[in-house]
């Protein structure tokens, strides 16, 4: 599809956005059943069924546009994910806390990705007089930065410190 107004770069970061929630989706739960520490667990769990829920609200948009939310695929957050798997999953730890340390840094590595694509999102909805778009994708981007800084403080609170 050719980019020829703002409208056209909104529905592609739309789809990309979806993306990029379906992908980290996977690599969230996977994260969940690997962390050892309970509140992080427990977050990660949230921050699965947060980008679940993103996922609904950005398809149910795309609908109301006439585009299918499966209309592009994420590169960078298929690097991310890859990434998370490389280095939180698939490399050996002699500590589970330092492993959970770990996990903490590559889930925000990919909620630092969706943080991005609401907030982009939420301007060209906002651009465009699309008062509806930007009011559910404002909330998913306060839900994302909400995750974001429980997660900041179960690293500062507790992971960390056990890690060092």
């Amino acid at each position: 599809m050719a980019m020829n107004n703002l409208k056209d770069v909104y529905i592609d970061q739309m789809q990309d956005l979806y993306s990029a929630c379906k992908q980290s989706l996977d690599a969230t739960t996977a994260l969940g059943r690997a962390a050892k520490n309970k509140e992080l667990s427990e977050a990660l769990i949230a921050g699965a069924s947060g980008i679940s829920d993103g996922m609904e609200k950005v398809a149910q948009l795309c609908s109301d546009h006439g585009v299918d939310p499966d209309g592009e695929f994420c590169k960078g957050m298929e690097g991310l994910v890859k990434e998370a798997h490389a280095h939180a999953l698939d490399e050996e730890f002699g500590d589970e806390d330092t492993q959970d340390a770990m996990i903490i840094t590559q889930y925000q590595r990919m909620v630092h990705y969706a943080l991005a694509g609401y907030g982009c999102l939420v301007a060209f909805a906002n651009r465009l007089g699309l008062d509806g778009d930007a009011a559910v994708l404002q909330e998913c981007l306060d839900q994302t930065y909400d995750g974001d800084k429980r997660m900041t403080q179960i690293a500062t609170h507790g992971v960390n410190a056990a890690a060092a």
